[in-house]
């Protein structure tokens, strides 16, 4: 699999279908952030600064890659552009991945396949 860097996010371009593609432009805790602070109303960069403690460049190359993904869009007012989410049944992905998290407890953070940053993955696990 090649990788292409595509409005500021790496995007897998062979052997991968689209699933795998919308969970690896929600995959990084930045873009969650965001994702979540645009489900309460939209948004401008500066306001996104502001409100996670993100350096502008890491919130500008966050919202491209969500908005190269459609599932963020921009309107432009004047000199500024008013980010929101583009399509509302990311809200219930969000949801149900809330319920599962719920449900399975700490099973996904303790998958030894993924590090979820708080732990080093090593391949092995206790029973």
């Amino acid at each position: 699999m090649t990788m292409t860097h595509v409005g500021g996010c790496a995007a897998p371009t062979a052997g991968i279908g689209a699933a795998e593609a919308l969970f690896h432009s929600l995959s990084d805790g930045a873009r969650l952030a965001i994702v979540r602070r645009l489900a309460d109303g939209e948004a401008r960069v500066a306001d996104l600064v502001e409100q996670l403690g993100l350096a502008q460049s890491t919130v500008s190359k966050h919202v491209a890659c969500l908005r190269d993904c459609h599932l963020v869009q921009g309107r432009p007012q004047g000199r500024q552009v008013f980010y929101s989410l583009a399509r509302p049944e990311l809200l219930d992905l969000l949801a149900s991945a809330e319920i599962l998290l719920a449900e399975t407890g700490s099973a996904v953070a303790l998958c030894p396949n993924y590090e979820t940053g708080s732990q080093t993955t090593t391949g092995a696990r206790d029973e």
